[in-house]
């Protein structure tokens, strides 16, 4: 219930609002568009529901921090006093990286998609996005980037617990670095510019968890890691 009353407060400004902030997330391409083009509404309800929607996930978002404070004063007096020194820093953490993924997406990503978008689109064709269908690719380019910033905190957790160790992160970058690239196909636009903004930082915050990881975990040379690996064919 304290989590619920936390996002009606922060949503009930942004609902206020909910045309400006529209506006604002629509500025990466509005910006791009021709002279005279503009973003156009194909369903009757679509100018109040669109803005309403998008406060409504901007409000959850921003009140991230005070839904994570409930989680954990909830779950914190079952913790031992070594496990609540390192899960409040992990939940701090996770948030400031999924608001940097939102904000790299924005600033960066989008005007480099939108941008090639325009410019591909044929002789005598007007780009004239419908504002619902914008929104959707905008929320999930966000959540894509935001989950994929997690990735520190993914690896973190996985070494923490014992399902792998830095050492065998390490000895696995080739296959991950792969893996990066698909899932960057996948989730991005059809481009290789937009693929690679997602596919580089993915493998770079990759290798910046193996390092907090390495920080984190129990203490253990190289050579006890190593040999606890699987022996190569």
């Amino acid at each position: 219930m304290r989590i619920l009353a936390g996002i009606a407060v922060v949503f009930a400004p942004l609902a206020y609002y909910g045309k400006e902030i529209y506006a604002f997330v629509a500025q990466p391409l509005l910006a791009l568009l021709p002279a005279g083009a503009t973003m156009i509404a194909t369903e009757v309800a679509s100018p109040f529901f669109a803005p309403l929607k998008l406060a409504g996930i901007l409000a959850a978002a921003l009140s991230m921090p005070w839904t994570l404070y409930q989680v954990w004063a909830f779950v914190a007096p079952g913790l031992y006093k070594n496990e609540q020194k390192f899960v409040m820093p992990l939940l701090v953490s996770s948030t400031l990286l999924f608001y940097a993924g939102i904000a790299f997406a924005y600033f960066l990503v989008l005007p480099t998609v939108f941008h090639f978008m325009v410019g591909i689109a044929p002789v005598g064709v007007s780009v004239m996005t419908d504002i619902n269908k914008y929104l959707d690719f905008v929320l999930a380019i966000f959540l894509a980037f935001g989950i994929t910033f997690e990735t520190p905190v993914a690896i973190v957790l996985l070494v923490r617990t014992g399902f792998v160790t830095p050492a065998q992160l390490r000895q696995h970058r080739q296959y991950v670095l792969v893996g990066c690239f698909v899932v960057a196909a996948v989730l991005t636009p059809p481009d290789v510019l937009s693929q690679l903004l997602l596919a580089v930082p993915s493998y770079l915050l990759y290798e910046v968890g193996i390092i907090a990881a390495s920080w984190a975990s129990p203490k253990k040379s190289d050579d006890e890691e190593t040999a606890n690996l699987p022996a190569e064919k």
